[in-house]
């Protein structure tokens, strides 16, 4: 018989990690509504006429496809069969494909109840996206994606709020972050100024590894991709940008100052740390340049969550867009967004030992089952403990108390209550403080009091 297994890039979880990781989801759940932001869900699939042609000739391919469902082959002939193009004969088969990420999904929904949505529309969407990648370490096939989005307004103080946000899920997580903003517009300046438009994307590549590989060798790669000696030259004194981030702003006004967009660019990023440093944050928020992530995508603000005490990718990301839905025929709706990466957070707190303790268990407590008329006396306490917000169980057979006490360590519930013919008789119950193997006889109140604590 053939072992069951699950598809490559999947995982299970199990109770704990669960817990683990419904810690992470409520806890921006949380924050987000905190802000004002209302829950949206959209369906797992979606019509592949509204993902197709929206990531790219590479995200099309990483597109899982679903086959319609009856005789899927009835469109096809012998021909189309014998030529082989497997695009040609997805498109065929298949009209419908799983969602590769919550923006585009987004954008369809805002565009469909348009109506009945007032704007600015503050959004936010925590649900599993599917992509057909090559699965690696740290990369899935299927993940969680948590993002909020603001559509419908202009204003950088939705910037500002997001930067809250961030730090507001990071502070309560116990994580250490440093906050990274960029601006699409300074880029495009300095692609203007050192006379290199057309080239933006490269330049901004090569910078994005000032970091790893040092200047001398990202002058080599910007040499090696076409770009001038003199328009090196000129990108020199912005590489090398220093000083607080009064000074790096001055510096680089003076720097860009023949172009336009980049100026308007410093203006927006002026405005948002001249807010966020009014606030009090417990996270550094900072300018960095290198940051170029969606390049194509956004037009303003890039955001990016770096943590501090583990070596890993960006935890948080996200950034300005101005056309969000205009791939679905409703120019104009600009908007902002942010989405937390939840398993590299989920990584985070597992290096640095954060997760709370009670995740250990899901029940408070255990009643020991000593049979039948036991049981009988037992079921309207527990449903009354359960009511007064105890977690408890009662085990199901009598059996051996040995294994019924092993059950109640196995699952790390921390008391287990022993009531037999003398406890039914005073109306007490014994509770037994499995860790320090304390035993006291106690009234059905105190129950509620010490499981409460912790404590006997």
């Amino acid at each position: 018989m053939q072992k069951p297994s699950i598809p490559k890039g999947t995982r299970d979880f199990s109770p704990m990690e669960m817990a683990r990781r419904n810690y992470i989801f409520d806890t921006i759940r949380e924050v987000y509504r905190l802000y004002g932001f209302r829950q949206i869900e959209t369906p797992a699939m979606e019509n592949l006429s509204t993902l197709m042609g929206k990531y790219g000739e590479e995200g099309d391919k990483l597109l899982f496809k679903i086959l319609n469902s009856g005789d899927f082959l009835s469109s096809m002939n012998g021909d189309d069969l014998a030529e082989g193009n497997s695009v040609k004969t997805a498109n065929k088969i298949s009209e419908k494909g799983l969602r590769y990420d919550l923006t585009v999904p987004f954008a369809r929904y805002v565009v469909m109840h348009r109506n009945e949505i007032t704007f600015p529309f503050k959004r936010f969407q925590i649900q599993p996206v599917w992509r057909a990648d090559r699965p690696q370490k740290g990369r899935y096939r299927e993940f969680f994606q948590c993002d909020a989005d603001i559509v419908g307004s202009d204003s950088l103080l939705n910037e500002v709020e997001l930067i809250q946000i961030m730090d507001e899920v990071f502070t309560r997580l116990g994580i250490r972050v440093q906050v990274k903003l960029n601006n699409r517009k300074i880029l495009s300046g300095i692609a203007e100024i050192i006379g290199e438009a057309d080239k933006i994307t490269d330049i901004t590549v090569a910078i994005d590894k000032l970091d790893k590989i040092g200047l001398k060798q990202v002058n080599e790669e910007l040499e090696a991709k076409g770009i001038a000696r003199t328009a090196i030259e000129r990108l020199q004194p912005i590489l090398m940008l220093s000083g607080t981030m009064e000074e790096k702003l001055f510096r680089l006004r003076e720097v860009i100052a023949a172009s336009e967009t980049g100026l308007k660019g410093l203006d927006e990023m002026a405005f948002i740390f001249g807010k966020a440093n009014k606030l009090t944050l417990n996270n550094e928020v900072t300018l960095d340049l290198t940051l170029a992530r969606g390049l194509n995508y956004y037009t303003g603000a890039i955001i990016e969550v770096k943590a501090l005490d583990v070596e890993i990718g960006s935890i948080t990301g996200g950034g300005r867009y101005d056309n969000l839905t205009g791939i679905f025929g409703l120019p104009g709706v600009s908007g902002v967004g942010i989405s937390f990466g939840a398993d590299r957070i989920y990584d985070v707190l597992n290096q640095l030992n954060r997760f709370p303790e009670s995740f250990a268990q899901d029940s408070d407590l255990l009643f020991v089952n000593f049979g039948e008329r036991e049981a009988d006396y037992l079921l309207p306490v527990i449903t009354q403990l359960r009511r007064a917000g105890i977690s408890c169980e009662l085990y199901p057979e009598a059996t051996k108390m040995k294994k019924q006490l092993s059950y109640a360590d196995s699952n790390h519930i921390p008391f287990v209550a022993m009531v037999g013919e003398k406890e039914m008789k005073e109306g007490t119950i014994t509770l037994k403080n499995m860790q320090t193997g304390d035993q006291k006889s106690v009234s059905q109140d105190e129950v509620v009091v010490i499981v409460g604590k912790g404590t006997i």
